[in-house]
């Protein structure tokens, strides 16, 4: 490939890993390469404007970088967009390509990267409906076809197929973990038993249809399948718990039932003998003899059930013939036979298996190791005695008799031991197990043995019996020929239920006859004229008329926004957008305002495009105004400021707050400003929004409300931080309650008798499993606290008041509109807006408590400002009320005074709770009695009968708790270190 075609396809994928300008742009760049790879489906040429030449690109190489892009900066931003445009299976064929393209040998190529790709990256919703796709369209059979069918070298291709095997084994743990921690339901193919029960009938394919070169591949799939517990060493109870041969065994048994299957017999036996693993071996040896059929009788001697044994035999010798020259995979399946528990029925199914001459005696001495083995007979339980016992009898009797092989045992010393062992045991039916094997060995080399104890059926003597006559005739000799046709029935059911799935049942037609009558006339319809007036149109004929380009003449419609650039621009009126059409400019807000949300939060983790917009945002929400009067302006607005302070806190914090400060802002708009840093502020810590669901409306007096439609048009940023202020202060109130009650010996003694009822069980907040489970790291709150929210909020109003005071102290000898008024109506110092700032305030330092520097700076600097607003005038009109009485006169209004009162109650609560007051009684000492002897002050007036400016409802209320509860802390801290804070406080 030449130099211009390498850059081409390089500026192709780096314009995709930056944002594009429109949905044209973007689909031309995913056409071009899938036309280059010939993956193009024919309806989607249009979009190839810009082709690139032939060969220009590479497989390995940029594929994957393709993918990546497509997952990592495409598919969140323009998913929406490729779903509407019904576009979005263009993309899909950059990881799963359609049956149209599925004989091509690039798209087996593609799906192998694809599963790597998937695998490698964070799994996503899109990512999961890919999974799903490629599980189906392209299973592992077709994905080895694509590996070894490629000019490379055999050790390239193996370490290919092994990184293939590792990523698909890897998909059902990583789908259930993003799925689990986010309580979605996992999809159907993706399921762990569905899965692996899919992927192993897959393997059973590519057994099927591999060559003799390819077996090694087969085997290191089944090892890992092994370690994955796909071949349990019991039958699944479940469909959650894969089985490898519970899947494939019906298949396996039908392929092997054919007169042609000496190569995939052969296929079987190289694999058992392929292990390099004997653990692995015996896994697999394990899990296919839970498969196999037996009699339910293990002392059926009826011709069907030796002809059911036989027949088990013969498949076992087909599908993994035993040589006696092959040591390892005979000392596999002697161990898994002899040192598992098994049906005792099975014994006859594998000694029929080991029918040939030499594997006898090799099985013989196993079996005569294993059952005159002391600690065998002492601790073993009848189940394994009665297997051990039937196993041996009936190798014994597949032997001719008075062979070699007879002889040599009844003479041999561990069978004599063992004998002696037996009988010596104080268990009568371990004793007959060994009378019982004595006289059949005996009988069968020729000599005779009776103990004359076999009469009843106590001691498992029934069972011994009906041993003896089940060894009179082999399993091996059973002629299938002499069955009966109903036995036959038996024969087939147990070959394996594939070949009954090939034959469909027969579907019976419907027929209706229209000549009969039918009484029933429910659905006759009556008898009318015709209509002149012609038919509505049809909902899908609505659609083809509005999409009528002929129709549409000078309608333009607002596109959503896609990156966050975007929005940003649509909000501050950039990037060529005109104003001069107000339709236009209704609809640009209306659509970025319905987006803004849901963008900064999807946005919040991904990369750094939040951070760098993140004070361009701040600057158009803030700015914002409602022009149009669109529905639900201030909600999506106060959403879209929460999210954003919530999403990006070092960013939008502190802008918010320099903002804040500024002259150009509104009421309504530094009200939001506000709301965002609380609400935002709240939800990094974890606390909930809403402490009551209890209205502020229902406890307001009608007089200071606005009409229904009014209140709730101009009032609803504000009523959350009322809510959530009382909240707050009536749980630093009730702290202190409760500490004095345990001081108090007759509640003490009283609530050691009370019984307390237990918590219910209550089910954990998904939010917080989700945030708990998220692998990207969150911002907590306490960590952005100080630096972004509290101590830039303090500072920046200290200098915005030094500023206000100077410039009300140039004017203060002016007459009428050129004498400036600090606290005038809209500006920051107007109590309106002083109150809501702060119960912003008091929000931010309780929802601080736990940050390092609480105790150093953050809890004096708010006390010394809720101390200053308490008592200080913050402008000449609050110091000179000419007009006033003598009550009101250099008197704060009610809900300033509350607020302040409100934020010092926090600070002294959290102070108790963290240090007990000592950091603030003794570096602060001076500070502390002031703002006692504030709150006393405020109480006894207001005891006296003093009245303050809106002092009255539930104002006043407030007012009232907020001082008790000041003076109530204040004096738990004094009267615990006032001797501390004499020298100090002099």
């Amino acid at each position: 490939m030449d130099v211009p075609s390498e850059s081409e396809v390089r500026n192709l994928i780096h314009e995709l890993q930056h944002p594009v300008s429109d949905y044209s742009t973007l689909s031309s760049l995913i056409a071009a390469p899938l036309d280059c790879l010939s993956l193009l489906p024919p309806v989607f040429r249009r979009y190839n404007i810009n082709p690139l030449p032939s060969g220009s690109i590479r497989l390995p190489v940029h594929v994957p970088l393709l993918q990546h892009a497509l997952l990592q900066h495409v598919l969140p931003n323009w998913d929406s967009e490729l779903e509407k445009q019904g576009d979005l299976t263009l993309l899909d064929q950059y990881f799963c390509p359609d049956l149209f393209s599925f004989a091509s040998p690039v798209a087996g190529k593609v799906a192998v990267l694809a599963y790597a790709t998937l695998v490698s990256l964070p799994i996503t919703d899109h990512s999961l409906r890919l999974l799903a796709r490629l599980s189906k369209e392209y299973p592992l059979d077709r994905l080895h076809t694509a590996i070894f069918s490629q000019n490379d070298s055999s050790a390239k291709s193996n370490q290919k197929w092994e990184d293939c095997i590792q990523n698909i084994v890897a998909v059902p743990a990583k789908v259930g973990n993003y799925c689990g921690a986010r309580k979605l339901n996992v999809p159907a193919s993706l399921e762990h038993g569905v899965y692996f029960n899919n992927l192993s009938v897959r393997c059973e394919s590519l057994i099927w249809a591999s060559s003799e070169e390819h077996l090694a591949s087969i085997n290191y799939l089944l090892t890992k399948l092994v370690k994955l517990g796909v071949f349990p060493p019991q039958s699944p109870n479940s469909d959650f718990q894969p089985s490898f041969f519970d899947a494939t065994l019906p298949v396996i048994r039908s392929r092997l039932s054919q007169d042609d299957t000496h190569s995939y017999s052969a296929s079987w036996s190289r694999i058992f003998r392929g292990f390099e693993s004997s653990f692995a071996l015996q896994h697999v040896l394990a899990s296919l003899f839970t498969c196999l059929k037996s009699p339910e009788s293990s002392t059926d001697g009826s011709l069907l059930a030796r002809v059911s044994v036989k027949h088990e035999a013969f498949f076992l010798t087909r599908l993994c013939p035993i040589q006696a020259d092959d040591v390892e995979l005979c000392q596999a399946v002697s161990a898994v036979m002899l040192g598992r528990e098994w049906q005792e029925s099975l014994s006859r199914v594998f000694v029929c298996w080991w029918a040939d001459h030499k594997l006898l005696y090799l099985l013989l001495e196993n079996v005569i190791s294993l059952w005159s083995n002391p600690d065998h007979i002492k601790h073993s339980l009848l189940s394994r005695h009665r297997y051990v016992t039937s196993f041996l009898l009936l190798t014994i009797s597949y032997f001719p008799s008075s062979s070699p092989e007879i002889i040599s045992l009844v003479l041999s010393a561990s069978f004599i031991n063992g004998i002696s062992v037996y009988i010596n045991s104080m268990d009568n039916n371990i004793r007959h197990f060994g009378m019982l094997v004595a006289e059949v060995a005996a009988q069968r080399a020729g000599r005779t043995l009776d103990f004359r104890d076999w009469d009843g059926d106590d001691s498992d003597k029934l069972w011994a019996r009906n041993l003896r006559a089940l060894l009179v005739v082999r399993d091996a000799d059973a002629d299938a020929r002499a069955l009966n046709e109903d036995d036959n029935l038996y024969n087939v059911i147990s070959s394996g239920t594939a070949q009954a799935e090939k034959s469909e049942p027969k579907k019976s037609a419907i027929t209706i006859k229209s000549d009969e009558y039918d009484s029933d006339n429910s659905i006759t319809g009556y008898d009318s004229t015709p209509s002149s007036r012609s038919n509505s149109p049809t909902p899908s004929e609505l659609e083809e008329i509005e999409k009528d380009p002929s129709l549409n003449v000078g309608q333009k419609k607002t596109p959503r926004p896609v990156y966050l650039a975007q929005l940003g621009a649509m909000l501050r009126s950039m990037g060529g957008m005109a104003k001069d059409n107000p339709s236009e400019d209704a609809d640009r807000i209306e659509v970025a305002l319905g987006h803004a949300e849901e963008l900064i939060r999807k946005k919040k983790d991904y990369g750094t495009e939040l951070e760098e917009n993140a004070v361009n945002l701040a600057y158009g929400l803030a700015g914002l105004q409602d022009n149009y009067d669109l529905d639900r302006f201030n909600e999506l607005r106060q959403n879209a400021m929460n999210a954003l302070v919530a999403c990006s806190p070092r960013k939008a914090a502190p802008c918010i707050i320099e903002e804040f400060f500024k002259n150009q802002y509104s009421t309504e708009q530094r009200f939001v400003m506000l709301n965002a840093l609380a609400l935002g502020a709240r939800e990094l810590a974890s606390l909930p929004i809403q402490t009551t669901s209890l209205s502020s409306d229902s406890t307001s007096f009608p007089s200071k409300r606005l009409p229904g439609s009014l209140h709730r048009k101009y009032l609803p940023s504000s009523a959350t931080l009322p809510q959530i202020l009382s909240g707050i202060t009536r749980q630093a109130i009730d702290r202190g309650k409760e500490a004095t009650e345990d001081k108090v010996p007759e509640i003490v003694r009283e609530r050691r008798f009370r019984v307390q009822r237990t918590k219910p069980i209550s089910e954990v907040d998904s939010s917080t499993l989700t945030a708990r489970n998220f692998p990207h790291k969150q911002t907590t709150f306490i960590e952005v606290a100080a630096d972004c929210f509290v101590a830039p909020l303090i500072n920046r109003f200290w200098l915005f008041l030094r500023d206000e005071q100077t410039r009300e102290a140039r004017t203060a000898y002016h007459e009428g509109r050129t004498k400036y008024h600090g606290a005038g109506t809209g500006l920051i110092l107007n109590s309106l807006v002083i109150t809501h700032f702060l119960r912003t305030l008091t929000v931010l330092v309780h929802a601080s408590e736990h940050t390092p520097e609480w105790l150093g700076f953050l809890a004096p600097d708010s006390l010394e400002l809720a101390l200053t607003l308490g008592t200080k005038p913050m402008s000449i009109a609050d110091s000179s009320h000419e007009d006033s009485g003598p009550a009101e006169k250099g008197t704060k209004e009610a809900s300033v005074l509350a607020s302040a009162l409100e934020l010092a109650l926090i600070v002294l609560d959290g102070c108790i709770q963290l240090d007990g007051g000592r950091s603030l009684s003794l570096d602060h000492a001076t500070l502390l009695m002031s703002v006692s002897e504030w709150a006393s002050v405020v109480f006894s007036r207001l005891e006296d009968g003093i009245k303050l400016k809106d002092g009255g409802g539930e104002q006043g209320a407030n007012l009232r708790r907020a001082a008790s509860g000041v003076i109530l802390k204040a004096d738990e801290i004094i009267s615990k270190y006032r001797r501390s804070m004499i020298d100090i406080y002099r």
